[in-house]
Formats: C-alpha cells, structure tokens, sequence
C-alpha cells in the first residue's frame, strides 16, 4: 500500500488548513456559549467547495476519491476549532453519498447540487427515542397510500442537523413483519411537507454549536419519487451508510487529537517548574508520546479504509476497528491535555476543556464504542 500522498492532495489539505484557520474560528466561544449554529461559517466552507469535494462534475462537485476527501476532512477539523460545524458538514457529505450511491437519476440531479453548494442542508435522521445502538429495531412506519404515496408516522430523536435541516434522509418501516430482512425502506423528506415538524435544538454537554433535536412525522405525505433505492432496500442502505461513516468521521477526530498534541508540546515546552520545563518529566512527556503514537496508528487505519472503499471493497471491519480506536484516543488525548495544562486546562479561556467536552460524543454516535466491540467479535467469527 502506497502511504504518501500526492501534490495536489497535499496543496488541498493546505489550503484547507489555511482557509480554516483564518476564517472559521472567530467567535467561536460565543456560538458554543450560547449554542449558536454558524450559518455564516457554513456559507464559507460551502463556497470554498469543501461540501461538494466527493461528487461528480455533473453535480457541481469535484470528483475527488474518497481517500482525498478524508485528507480534506482531516485538515478542516485540524485547523477549525468548531467541532460542531465540522461534524455538521460531515452530515452533509454523508447525506449525499446515500443519494449518489442509492439514488434514482432524478434524485441526483435534484439534491446532489444543493449537497454540494450547501445551498440546502440536509440531514439522517435514524435513531428514535426507544432505540439508540438498536437502530434498525425503529419504530416509525411509512404505509403506503391508495394515491401511491407514503404517508409517514413516528419520532425521530437526537439528529444531527435536524432543527435546521431542509431535507431529512429518513429510514422507515414498510413492512414490520420483516424489519430488517426488507421491512425498512429510506425516504428523501423536504421541510415543506406536510406532516413533518421538529423541537427546537437540544442543549449538550459538548458540540454546542452543532444543531441536534427531535423530527416528528404526523401523517407525512412522501410521494413515491422521494422513495431513496427500492422499497425494503433501508437496512442494506443503513449499513453502507454506516460503514463510509465510519471510515469519514474519524478523520476529524484525528484533526483534532493533532491540534491538541501540538498544543501540548508547545505548552510543556513553555511551562517551567522545579528549574525546568516540565516536558522534562517522564509522566508529562509519556503522555504526549502516547498521543503520538495514537495519531499515527489512527492515521494507518483510516488510510486503509479509504483506499479499501476507493478500490469498491468493503471495510466493514476496518471501519469498526478506526470508530472505535480513534474515538477512545481522541477521548483520552483530550482527558490527557487538560491534565497537562492543569489548572489552565480547566479555564474556557485555554479552549482545552471545550476539546474534551466535544470528544465525548465521539465514542457515542455512530455506534457507541460497546457496538463497535460487539460488531469486531462478530466479524471475527465469535
């Protein structure tokens, strides 16, 4: 396997990381403060094209390969501080990779333009308030109508972008008899239809900016053109979905976990105590060594569950091995950073406490952790 990279995709993560560092952080403790999302953030990475790398030239994208739109995911989170925004954008690319990979001609035409433009936003919407890890054990139902199109019952909860989003891509029971052997089906749902409505956006812990809420569908009508794949085809989408999630999502983490190990080692390097700086210590030293380590094995993975997914193979034990090592370091490197900075650490001002409260969630969706040990034993035959 070839680990180096090439011009253009290095000038891309360059520019990227230029871009994001001059335009995307102002502000930033004010939005997360007040739980603010940054719409104007939003419209700047949307016109410096980041949404529109994955997808054909036809659609206003760039056509670049999955291994590059990983790399450019990588930088965005390195340089941009606002996890919330970056984990907003990622939603977007994801949404549109179910439509590319899963959609009628008519679809793409119609919605990979607004993915890549940013122009709409778009939201999943999986998890319902009774089933989390157990996600294909949902609830909400769409019966089909005599007119032909599906009407739309249930809740939703939690969803990323949700109290914001123009178009939910939406997993549903058509037949509850056979759940996941083809009783799920997925749905392209726009705002304007009636029926649908959201809560206003939940308050967390972490990810402040990021928009999460409850979707509730009260006799939707969805008319058969927004059917996404075929009827019965939900569960077979979900766990694609899943999979390129998993192998996209992580590259943000590791941004992240970059950007406070290189904060770290400047902090140490500055910080003196007992006639030296404390970098010197073993206990601190070890500890960013460890980080160290964690990148670049994180860095491994996620580059092999590109290239597998480049190269139209699946990476369903690959994908799960990366969700699951990457988040758990991401949580721990920035568990590590506040204890370095000490008392420091613990300030808002030093921004550090804001990394830890946003990696919890990490090890949360996408499959918590748990999920991700359960899935691994069973890839292995256990």
């Amino acid at each position: 396997m070839d680990f180096s990279y090439t011009d253009e995709q290095l000038d891309l993560r360059d520019s990227i990381i230029k871009f994001s560092g001059q335009e995307l952080n102002d502000d930033l403790a004010e939005h997360d403060k007040n739980g603010r999302f940054p719409m104007d953030k939003w419209k700047k990475c949307a016109d410096m094209q980041i949404m529109a790398l994955p997808f054909p030239e036809e659609y206003g994208g760039h056509g670049a390969n999955f291994l590059t739109t990983v790399l450019s995911y990588n930088a965005l989170a390195y340089a941009c501080k606002d996890a919330g925004l970056v984990h907003a954008i990622g939603t977007q690319i994801l949404c549109g990779f179910q439509i590319l990979h899963f959609g009628s001609d008519r679809q793409k035409q119609d919605f990979l333009p607004l993915v890549c433009s940013g122009e709409k936003i778009f939201a999943q919407a999986i998890t319902e308030p009774d089933s989390g890890s157990d996600a294909l054990s949902m609830r909400t139902k769409a019966e089909k109508a005599a007119d032909g199109r599906y009407v739309l019952n249930g809740t939703k909860m939690f969803i990323t972008n949700g109290p914001i989003a123009d178009v939910v891509v939406v997993f549903a029971l058509t037949d509850p008899a056979k759940k996941t052997l083809g009783g799920i089906s997925c749905f392209i749902v726009e705002k304007e239809f009636a029926g649908f409505g959201r809560s206003k956006p939940l308050e967390k812990m972490g990810l402040k900016t990021l928009q999460n809420g409850e979707l509730v569908f009260e006799d939707c009508h969805v008319p058969p053109t927004h059917l996404l794949g075929r009827e019965g085809q939900g569960a077979l989408i979900f766990n694609e979905s899943m999979e390129l999630e998993r192998c996209f999502l992580p590259a943000a983490h590791l941004g992240t976990m970059e950007r406070v190990t290189e904060k770290c080692v400047r902090y140490v390097n500055e910080r003196n105590a007992f006639g030296h700086t404390i970098g010197k210590f073993q206990a601190v030293a070890h500890k960013i060594a460890q980080m160290k380590v964690n990148i670049e094995l994180g860095k491994l993975m996620l580059h092999k569950a590109a290239a597998l997914k480049d190269q139209k193979k699946r990476a369903s034990l690959e994908a799960s091995i990366g969700k699951l090592f990457i988040s758990e370091c991401l949580k721990k490197t920035c568990l590590d950073a506040v204890q370095i900075h000490g008392g420091y650490g613990f300030m808002t001002e030093y921004e550090i406490e804001r990394d830890l409260r946003d990696s919890i969630a990490a090890t949360i969706y996408s499959g918590t952790s748990e999920m991700q040990y359960n899935m691994i034993s069973k890839m292995m035959g256990l």
